[in-house]
């Protein structure tokens, strides 16, 4: 009886670490098909509050989660402010008064340009398939598409800001249909919706992202991309202090 007891729980090990196993992988594949090895691109940001709209045009380069750099475009009087991510750093400059700040762990928190982003979120940016343990929860239908519904839990040891994640992909062809963050108490902060799918710089790829807050009512942010490109070169002076206070 023992030993028959011994083979179940084997089994059943097995068969949880092959479906985690299979949830890591389609994370993988519905990040990488959205971000790339590095990217190029232009995109607006419309940012929604029952007080005001507001809108503006950025341009930006990302090589992975490591580098990155934001540089607004228009309006005229945004246009020229940048933001330059260096792994777990960021630095803010603007244009109006030639002045570089690299922001503090007190601001951290802060909203970034005023969107449903924090400055965290952009220097946190974590590798989910190795930050978070996942497995697939079950399926469901997320904008009339079959997704995989993956449960996503952060590992002890690693730095994240999210206690939860829902991360649901299609099955169609791996691309995320919708991610919700949860606090550590388990409360639903914000979510993330995929839309616009269409054929841009080579890849079939959701062109509006909306991240809607759920701690303030009739507040979300819209990111529509109006060019991208792909596992482009881009030179390592990009992300420099020159190219940022240029």
């Amino acid at each position: 009886m023992n030993k028959i007891i011994f083979v179940l729980i084997v089994l059943v090990l097995l068969y949880s670490n092959s479906f985690s196993q299979k949830a890591v992988d389609i994370i993988q594949k519905a990040e990488g098909a959205i971000k790339g090895e590095s990217s190029y691109g232009k995109f607006t940001m419309n940012i929604v509050t029952p007080e005001y709209q507001r809108s503006m045009t950025m341009q930006s380069w990302w090589v992975g989660n490591e580098k990155s750099l934001i540089v607004i475009i228009a309006p005229n009087k945004d246009k020229g402010n940048k933001t330059l991510k260096i792994k777990n750093e960021l630095w803010s400059y603007l244009k109006n008064t030639e002045t570089t700040m690299k922001l503090p762990a007190s601001m951290m928190l802060q909203s970034w340009n005023g969107s449903d982003l924090t400055n965290d979120d952009l220097v946190r940016e974590s590798n989910l398939a190795i930050d978070y343990n996942s497995i697939i929860q079950k399926e469901e239908e997320i904008g009339g598409e079959k997704c995989w519904k993956i449960d996503m839990t952060p590992n002890p040891q690693a730095a994240v800001v999210w206690g939860h994640i829902y991360y649901w992909v299609r099955q169609k062809d791996y691309l995320p249909g919708l991610i919700q963050y949860y606090s550590e108490k388990g409360e639903l902060v914000r979510s993330m919706k995929f839309s616009d799918f269409k054929n841009m710089g080579g890849r079939f790829i959701p062109t509006k992202w909306v991240i809607e807050s759920n701690k303030k009512t009739g507040h979300y942010t819209e990111f529509i991309y109006n060019e991208v490109k792909f596992d482009v070169q881009i030179p390592d002076k990009i992300f420099s202090f020159r190219e940022l206070e240029k």
